[in-house]
């Protein structure tokens, strides 16, 4: 079984409540070991309150489909809070809250609707059901507007000379656009994020709520 958990690489949390418990989720990456070692040292803190985040077992094994028709199962690690007592659910970023599909596999549907293609030859495509492409679809036109705004401004304050890019067909296009221009100057101030695809990288730093209307971009 592949467990994806790793070290915390966005402080942004995501909250809701499970059984009258507060829940956060962080976006991590799929260094297990690290972020073992970071929660045994009590080197994680609490986005909300600063506080040391501690092991707090695993939560429910699950199953993604990722590209070509692989299957990733993972156990997400969760931590939790010594101050608030929030539990923090550590999602990997090759994965998004909620989703069957992997971030890649979704990155995709999502660059080939901003071309102009509709949701059932995309769904031909990638081999996946019509409702779960035009489900992305939907998701990410609400939130658009937003998430151009957010790495528009990611964008000029990465970027020594930053293009930002022109508007499109539509809001849907015009934000793929800006996460792209925004990944492609975060690559060339930081070599290690060209190691992560765009839509891993747009992911993390949004707090995984690319696809989660009610979570708005900080």
């Amino acid at each position: 079984m592949l467990i994806l958990v790793g070290r915390v690489i966005s402080v942004r949390a995501r909250r809701q409540r499970v059984h009258g418990a507060e829940v956060g989720v962080l976006v991590v990456d799929t260094d297990v070991v690290r972020v073992e070692q970071q929660l045994l040292r009590g080197d994680l803190e609490c986005p909300g309150c600063g506080a040391v985040l501690a092991p707090w077992g695993h939560g429910r094994p699950r199953e993604v489909r990722g590209d070509l028709g692989a299957r990733l199962f993972l156990r997400p690690r969760r931590s939790r809070c010594s101050g608030c007592r929030v539990t923090h659910v550590l999602l990997a970023q090759a994965v998004l809250p909620r989703r069957l599909d992997a971030a890649s596999v979704i990155q995709a549907g999502l660059e080939i609707a901003a071309r102009g293609m509709g949701h059932r030859p995309i769904a031909g495509v990638l081999g996946l059901a019509e409702g779960t492409v035009r489900g992305w679809i939907r998701r990410f036109a609400l939130r658009a507007e937003d998430v151009r705004r957010h790495f528009t401004v990611v964008l000029v304050a990465l970027a020594d000379e930053p293009v930002v890019p022109e508007a499109s067909r539509s809001p849907l296009a015009d934000a793929v656009s800006a996460v792209v221009a925004a990944h492609r100057a975060a690559g060339m101030k930081w070599a290690g994020v060209n190691t992560v695809s765009r839509w891993e990288f747009a992911g993390r730093a949004i707090g995984g709520g690319l696809l989660a209307c009610a979570c708005a971009p900080g």
